[in-house]
């Protein structure tokens, strides 16, 4: 069970859920030689597996190919069954959505399966059912096929993940009214589909169903769709949407969404009403943090019900540390298995250096993708950091000119004296691979220079990285 190094005797640590932060931290904690016991009450993997990255992700794979398909007339290619004259691919390349879901499903299975089979090699004991905690040193589980079980644990992680947030009277009903949990059990594609909620989770699903044919109407509460994104970046993806014939009602809040047979009705604050055939309900998350005894054993929470916890992953009970979007700290499923190994690491005694949120490297998977890691525009305009700016459109690329690429930019952000790569965003088809040299410079503190020195492909995406390095250099 590898290296015991660290471990003066057989530590004892019970991980309650099994999604990314959980079994990320029973490797680390197998790994170092603990007796590590697994309590998941949702199936391994977590929502990010089950219901939430992987599955939402495999739906965006089958929307990049028909955003590819029709964006492809430009490159010379014609679709002979369509309706017109074969230079719009309607009625040639259509998407079964039962068959999408199926797949979606099927590989969230999968990967789920293949998460159980690594934690059983490496000796890691699993128990189905609901943990919950006797105080920070006991962990009672209830399994699923019932009885009780109790573990004593030298160390506790907590990693129970969230739920989706409903709105008071949009009560989701699975078929018309939907959370994003439900989405996968659609057999065919919604017509018109009001998605509420516009900050990573909405713009996602907005997009994808726009490319895979639905109509779609996204209701924004805010001034903009993805407010806490970068402005240059949203501002790309609404033009986007607004050219595919998305509709985006901002500054619009639903207040009711109503079921009427076969269609919905959704309410907004100022009396105006939106009809579809269904609504998508993305209004955040609630942690899963109440009545599993954490309170009682003396873990601290905010008033939001997360866990609070440090940048080692401890809450305020003693031995017992969390991750994941429980604690509120970044809810993404990266952040969350970085969070569940420095737990491990730090709790066993091995090297642990404490999570840095700086240097964590983010994506909204709409078409273009959204990348983004470091500093952020609106903190260099406010002066919280002294900065130089860059910003290439993606037009003027070569690789993007053959690709029939037109929306879309590389940002640079670096120390206005130092040079060092402060952070960066990549709009863009795939910037998900393309923030990677991004975030290395971020944190392996590179300079412009450095980035810039380095040789890119040509042509090619990512050479735009590089000329974007090239244009912050300051003669010495």
């Amino acid at each position: 069970m590898g290296n015991n190094a660290g471990v003066s005797a057989r530590a004892r640590v019970v991980v309650i859920g099994g999604g990314p932060g959980g079994y990320e931290a029973a490797l680390v904690a197998a790994q170092l030689g603990a007796d590590v016991t697994v309590v998941d009450d949702e199936g391994l993997g977590g929502a990010a597996v089950l219901t939430d990255v992987v599955p939402s992700k495999t739906l965006v794979a089958a929307a990049e190919v028909m955003t590819l398909v029709g964006t492809s007339v430009e490159l010379g290619v014609r679709f002979p069954g369509s309706h017109g004259d074969g230079r719009d691919p309607a009625g040639a390349v259509v998407v079964d959505l039962e068959v999408v879901n199926h797949r979606v499903k099927a590989l969230a299975m999968a990967q789920s399966a293949d998460i159980h089979r690594r934690l059983e090699a490496e000796g890691v004991r699993i128990v189905p059912g609901r943990g919950r905690l006797e105080g920070p040193n006991r962990v009672v589980a209830s399994p699923h096929g019932g009885g009780e079980a109790i573990f004593e644990a030298d160390t506790v992680l907590v990693s129970t993940g969230a739920h989706p947030r409903e709105l008071p009277d949009a009560r989701p009903d699975g078929e018309r009214i939907l959370t994003w949990k439900q989405v996968y059990d659609l057999d065919a594609l919604p017509e018109r589909l009001i998605v509420v909620g516009s900050g990573v989770t909405g713009a996602e699903f907005a997009s994808a169903y726009d490319a895979l044919g639905s109509q779609v109407v996204l209701v924004s509460s805010r001034h903009r769709v993805l407010p806490s994104e970068d402005a240059d970046a949203a501002a790309v993806l609404e033009a986007v949407f607004q050219r595919r014939g998305l509709q985006v009602l901002a500054r619009s809040r639903a207040e009711a969404v109503k079921r009427e047979g076969d269609a919905v009705v959704v309410t907004l604050a100022d009396g105006r009403t939106v009809d579809g055939t269904h609504c998508l309900v993305a209004v955040g998350s609630i942690p899963n943090t109440a009545g599993i005894g954490l309170a009682e054993a003396g873990a601290r929470m905010a008033g939001s019900g997360h866990l609070e916890v440090d940048r080692v992953s401890r809450t305020s009970a003693r031995g017992v540390y969390a991750a994941g979007d429980c604690t509120g700290v970044l809810a993404l499923a990266s952040v969350a298995a970085m969070q569940g190994r420095i737990a491990m690491w730090h709790a066993l005694g091995d090297a642990v250096t404490p999570l840095d949120l700086r240097t964590v490297a983010a994506t909204v998977f709409t078409a273009p993708e959204i990348a983004s890691v470091g500093w952020t525009q609106a903190e260099v305009e406010a002066g919280e950091v002294p900065a130089r700016t860059v910003k290439l459109p993606l037009a003027t690329n070569p690789r993007a000119k053959m690709q029939g690429i037109h929306d879309g930019f590389v940002k640079l952000i670096c120390g206005a004296r130092t040079g060092e790569v402060l952070g960066g965003v990549v709009v863009a088809p795939r910037a998900s691979e393309l923030i990677f040299p991004v975030a290395l410079a971020v944190e392996h503190r590179l300079t412009v220079d450095d980035v810039a020195h380095a040789f890119t492909v040509y042509p090619s995406l990512s050479g735009s990285i590089a000329e974007a390095a090239r244009r912050l250099h300051t003669q010495r």
